[in-house]
Order: C-alpha cells, then structure tokens, then sequence
C-alpha cells in the first residue's frame, strides 16, 4: 500500500530507529497525483461505452474514486469503461448493474487502526461474503485489493470465499536484527520483473496488443496471501520475503512474529463458473499519488512503477473477457 497510517495519516520513514516498538512519527498528506496521464494508444471501449465497473465505496475505504484512488478511475474512464461508487450494502440487488465490481482497501470502520482489536474484524457480513460468491459464480468479475494489516484482515472473509487466504500481516524482503538495517528492509521496494519469474507469464502481463506487454511492476508493502490450486499466479514474492505480524499495525520490535512468505503471492487471477476474480494484496501500485511536503510519487507515478498502469489495464481487459487468447505453443496458460 504505502508507508502510511489511516488517521491521522503517517509517514514511516525511519521505522525501526529504536529497538523499542515503535508507531509511525510525523504526519504526511497523501493526495492524488491528478496530473498523472499515462498514454493508452488504443482505448479498449469508446468513451462510458464500457463494462460498468463499480468501486465500493460503502466499508469505510481507505481508497475513493475522489479520494486516493482517483487516478485509478480515470485511467479506466480513459479507457473506456463507466464508473460508478458504490455505497450500498453488497447484496444481488445492488451488484445487479455492475460488471466488475473493485474492493481496494475495505475497513471495518473509522477508528485509528491502533484501536482495532486483533484479529482483524471483516469489513464484511456473512450476507454480502455470499452475494459476492454468488454473483462471481453467476457471471459477476470481482477486483479484491487488500493491503497490509490491519486492511488484509479486514477482507480476509470475503478471499476466503475463493479460497484465497489473506495473512493479516507486513510483506517485506526479509529481517534484521539490526535496528538500521531493518529500516533500510522496510524501505527497500518490492519489484516484479519477468526476467526472474516474479512476474508471470500470463495474459495480464502480455496484453492483446503491441505495447501491452509488461515486463515489471513494483509495488509498495503489502500482504502475502495463498492461493487454492485452481488460482494463476501473477505476483509471487522473492525468497527471502517476511510477513511481519505485529499485534497492532505498525507497532514493531525485534520480537515482532514474522512468517516465511517466499514463494506466496501477491497477486493472483481466477476463474469461478461463469465468473472471475482478481486478487492483489496492495492498493498504491494502482493507485498515483504525492506525499509529503516535496510531493514525493508513489504508485503509478513513482520511480520503477512505470508500466504499473499497463498491468491495471490488463487486469481490467481480463476480467471484462478481452484477454482470452487460446494458450500458446507448449501449453502455456493465456
């Protein structure tokens, strides 16, 4: 997601100065980076002629189409596609107009994320974990993004449901001992690149056109979740990679829990009867905003990010049933 708290919002810059547990120091705004204009050479739809794409906006979400997540919207409004919030209660009736439906950071309410008990309290009824099974089965596209703790815990019940288990955690590329050194981990970014297998071969990196193809994406912390068998991987985490397991968000010391998650996933695609899903567990890799004083990127528009909207339009094109080539020679999976 970010280095960053949930109210007020703070920037983590030097986490892990003491050996004693520590809290996020001063605070720093985010915003949107609304001068961020990727090129799309060739709109996927004409203009609002679109699959209907609805981004809720109805569990307390750290991500709005008029908040954080505003370049997000208007880099598929480019595309093509028509936009909606939406603030209802997720039930059949409510997801009967949508063709993909985008949760990004979903949260049980607005109390500062130190106050949340642990585990995690679902951001979701019982109820609405079932519509949205149900609508996927039935033909519904569903984009779940779910950051670090407390946000992985908070939708874990809904990835559940797909058999997608959410680890309410902290992925970083490893731990130290060493208070400075476990700075330098934490600030350190998470990079996907083909070369290396961390980014698959899939169609969401390939695209179905020249200059689709992605060949990296970075994201910015973020969750490590498993996947059932019949999910495609698409973000798998490095060797080496930690999931730091705080009792409350950003409270770390050197006996914090951690869990190996080397090898599990960051993000992930799959099929459900007439349905389909997509997984990610960080939100600011969609998102493009400034932070801070010196208006520093992060997401879309940040250093090693370049080609993340490319990705996002992928997942976009996939979802909605534009990337369904047949597998290639060999047998590799589209």
């Amino acid at each position: 997601m970010n280095l960053f708290r949930s109210r007020p919002i703070r920037f983590f810059a030097s986490w892990f100065a003491a050996a004693v547990s520590l809290a996020p120091p001063a605070a720093a705004q985010q915003v949107s980076d609304r001068d961020y204009r990727p090129p799309i050479a060739r709109p996927a739809y004409a203009a609002g002629a679109g699959p209907r794409l609805c981004l809720d906006e109805g569990h307390h979400n750290f991500h709005t189409l008029d908040g954080r997540y505003w370049s997000f919207g208007e880099l598929l409004r480019r595309d093509g596609y028509a936009l909606q919030p939406l603030r209802a209660r997720l039930s059949a009736a409510s997801l009967r107009d949508c063709s993909i439906l985008v949760i990004a950071n979903a949260q049980p309410g607005d109390a500062d994320w130190s106050d949340y008990p642990t585990p995690t309290p679902s951001a979701f009824d019982a109820g609405e974990v079932r519509a949205v099974r149900r609508w996927v089965e039935r033909g519904g596209r569903l984009w779940l993004i779910a950051d670090h703790m407390p946000l992985a815990g908070a939708a874990a019940s809904l990835a559940r449901a797909f058999g997608v288990e959410f680890l309410d955690g902290f992925a970083r590329p490893g731990f130290d001992a060493d208070p400075q050194r476990r700075a330098a981990l934490f600030q350190r970014p998470t990079v996907f690149r083909r070369g290396d297998g961390s980014l698959a071969a899939h169609a969401v990196t390939r695209g179905g056109a020249p200059g689709e193809a992605v060949e990296q994406v970075r994201s910015f912390t973020g969750q490590a979740f498993r996947l059932p068998p019949q999910a495609e991987p698409v973000l798998t985490l490095p060797p080496g990679y930690v999931s730091l397991q705080p009792a409350k968000a950003w409270r770390f010391d050197a006996d914090t829990p951690r869990v190996e998650v080397g090898g599990w996933s960051q993000g992930a695609v799959l099929r459900l009867g007439r349905g389909r899903a997509a997984f990610f567990g960080e939100a600011a890799m969609f998102s493009a905003q400034r932070q801070g004083a010196q208006g520093k990127p992060m997401g879309m528009n940040a250093p090693g990010a370049e080609r993340n909207y490319q990705l996002a339009l992928n997942i976009a094109h996939w979802l909605s049933g534009r990337l369904d080539a047949p597998p290639a020679a060999g047998g590799a999976v589209p």
